[in-house]
């Protein structure tokens, strides 16, 4: 289970933008977000995905609680949550070819000899052809980086996934592709999913159930 207790936080001292926090995740459920612009949701995002420490409260994953963040999560953890945020261009080095962007975390974590399969596997699935994979994300559109930008998201076969608005920028055929993905990715692996975001009708269609912003969070 992903479970956020009592999570308060925020990005200057004194100054919380999440206060009193309480959500859970199940394995292979999936939990909509729902909240507008600026109400704090994409804060929590990052702290289940166990990018961003909170200034007080608790996560546990699967069983363990999360005494480390970022690179300093042990990598058991740091390697169990794929997230993909709302805007690839601000997540995507804009100096890395599409393939090594999807590589990046197999390199970071010492399995270079996985990242040809790997990449030519799930290429295929968020349907990015190989002419694609040999450009950078300035030549290529927002809907083609983020089907790279989700690529790398589950490129390490995660078994829990945050999409942070992932689909806020994109027409509807590239956002119904990316769910579908994502869609087959829960059932093939048994993966608890996180979707953040504003629009009602899309996370009630896609998520078990949805949480509005006020029931999660004090005010």
């Amino acid at each position: 289970m992903l479970e956020l207790d009592a999570i308060t936080a925020g990005y200057e001292r004194g100054a919380p933008v999440v206060r009193d926090a309480q959500l859970t995740v199940e394995p292979g459920e999936a939990v909509g977000l729902l909240g507008p612009s600026g109400c704090g949701k994409s804060t929590l995002a990052r702290v289940a995905a166990l990018l961003h420490r909170p200034d007080a409260g608790t996560v546990t994953l699967d069983g363990r609680t999360v005494t480390g963040w970022r690179h300093r999560a042990p990598r058991e953890q740091r390697t169990a949550v794929g997230v993909v945020f709302q805007q690839p261009r601000m997540s995507a080095d804009p100096r890395l070819r599409l393939r090594d962007l999807i590589a990046e975390p197999l390199r970071a974590t010492g399995r270079r000899n996985e990242a040809a399969e790997r990449v030519g596997e799930l290429a295929a699935t968020v349907g990015l052809g190989d002419e694609l994979l040999g450009r950078r994300p300035h030549e290529v559109s927002d809907g083609q980086l983020q089907r790279a930008c989700l690529a790398r998201a589950l490129v390490l076969r995660p078994r829990w996934l945050v999409c942070d608005e992932m689909t806020a920028m994109l027409d509807a055929s590239t956002t119904a592709a990316l769910i579908a993905v994502v869609e087959a990715y829960r059932r093939e692996r048994g993966a608890g999913l996180l979707a953040v975001g504003h629009d009602r009708v899309l996370l009630e269609r896609w998520c078990d159930r949805t949480l509005r912003w006020e029931d999660v969070a004090a005010a």
